[in-house]
C-alpha cells in the first residue's frame, strides 16, 4: 500500500515529490499573505492542537476554501463530526480539488492532503470513517481553511481565485 499509485479512487504522490501547481510564491511573499500560524501549517507542514481550531464545530451551511488561495475545497455537506478534535470531512468538492502525497514522517505513514492551486498543507486523509457515505476522514486544520456561510459575501481571496479561474 505504501507506494500505491492509487488508494481509494485517488492517485497518491510518492513522500518528497513536490506536485506541478498554478500558484507558486517564495517564502516571503506566502509570510505576507498568510498569518504566522497559517505559514506554520500551510506552508512548513505544522498541526494544531486538537480542538483548538476555528472550524472543528462549525456547522452552519457553507464552503471550505484554501487559506492559501482560495480554491474551494469542501462543502459543510460532506462535513461530519469524527470526535478528532479537527474538521473532518467524507470528501472533497471534487477530486482535482486536493492533492494526495504519501507522508512518512515522524516515524508514521499516512497521506497527506494539499491544495491542488498551490500544494499547500491541509492536513492528513484516513480510511476509519464509517458510517460515512465514503468511509474516508479528510482530517483538515482549520488555520488551512476559510469559512464562507451560505449567503455570506466571498472575501477577497475567494473572489480573486474565482475570476482567475472561471472559464
Amino acid at each position: 500500500m505504501k507506494n500505491a499509485s492509487e488508494w481509494h479512487g485517488f492517485k497518491v504522490m510518492p513522500a518528497g515529490l513536490e506536485p506541478a501547481v498554478p500558484v507558486q510564491l517564495n517564502d516571503s511573499d506566502w509570510q505576507l499573505r498568510l498569518t504566522p500560524f497559517q505559514f506554520k501549517v500551510l506552508r512548513q507542514e505544522a498541526t494544531e492542537p486538537a480542538c483548538s481550531g476555528a472550524f472543528w464545530r462549525e456547522h452552519r451551511a457553507g464552503t471550505y476554501y484554501s487559506a492559501a488561495t482560495g480554491q474551494p475545497l469542501f462543502s459543510s455537506e460532506a462535513k461530519f463530526e469524527s470526535g478528532t478534535g479537527w474538521p473532518s470531512f467524507y470528501q472533497p468538492v471534487s477530486q482535482d480539488a486536493v492533492i494526495l502525497r504519501w507522508d512518512n514522517s515522524f516515524g508514521m505513514s499516512r497521506i497527506e492532503v494539499l491544495d491542488s492551486s498551490s500544494a499547500s498543507h491541509l492536513g492528513h486523509i484516513f480510511d476509519d470513517a464509517s458510517g460515512t457515505p465514503t468511509g474516508l476522514r479528510f482530517c483538515m486544520n482549520s488555520e488551512s481553511l476559510l469559512f464562507v456561510a451560505t449567503g455570506d459575501p466571498e472575501p477577497e481571496l475567494v473572489r480573486q481565485y474565482r475570476q482567475a479561474h472561471s472559464a
